[in-house]
């Protein structure tokens, strides 16, 4: 699956958009100025738990908000 694949199936499950997720990481002291402050994990729980996303989705969103857009 590709990294866009994901993102795609992130909104689609959440109704979130990727940007959705880096605002509310910022707003949840994840990030500071767009860059991350904590380490994956952090991220990836936050995710699973909130969104019930599987650890793969959880990643390829935590690698949105690091910066990585292809």
């Amino acid at each position: 699956m590709s990294f866009q694949t994901y993102i795609k199936n992130i909104e689609d499950k959440t109704g979130k958009t990727a940007e959705d997720f880096q605002t509310l990481a910022e707003q949840k002291g994840f990030t500071r100025n767009g860059e991350l402050v904590v380490k994956a994990t952090k991220v990836t729980n936050w995710l699973k738990e909130d969104f019930q996303l599987g650890h793969g989705h959880a990643m390829a969103m935590y690698a949105y908000i690091k910066g990585k857009r292809e």
